[in-house]
């Protein structure tokens, strides 16, 4: 697996999620405002704030670490929002399935999978 070098924004552990709202995140004993990206490496912040706007530049920590990941948990903010059919094929090629859903339906499904050992990540848009 190819690594992004630690930096502002990363915590070097995938954790639960505790809690989501006022356009932010709580996990690991600390708070983080804006969309997070959660790999088995540990949790980014990530630079998306609009779920209709994401590309697969978007997803490059993703695929970077595609060998580590099942399923990935894409939360699109406070509605549901369908990821384009290219980002989804390019997930698949990297043998990555994909389910995208409201950032709360998607904060506690990740848990779960978390929670169950799978090899699960994360990106959740925040909501306010």
């Amino acid at each position: 697996m190819t690594e992004t070098p630690p930096g502002p924004g990363y915590l070097p552990q995938q954790v639960a999620i505790d809690a989501y709202g006022n356009g932010g995140f709580r996990f690991g004993g600390m708070s983080h405002r804006g969309a997070i990206l959660s790999l088995p490496a540990g949790m980014w912040a990530w630079a998306e704030g609009d779920a209709g706007a994401l590309a697969a530049e978007s997803f490059e920590k993703i695929f970077a670490a595609a060998a580590d990941i099942e399923i990935l948990i894409v939360g699109s903010g406070r509605d549901i929002a369908a990821l384009p059919q290219g980002l989804r094929q390019r997930l698949r090629e990297h043998g990555i399935v994909c389910e995208a859903m409201a950032t709360g339906a998607a904060v506690s499904t990740y848990n779960v999978l978390l929670g169950e050992n799978r090899a699960v990540a994360g990106a959740f848009v925040a909501v306010d």
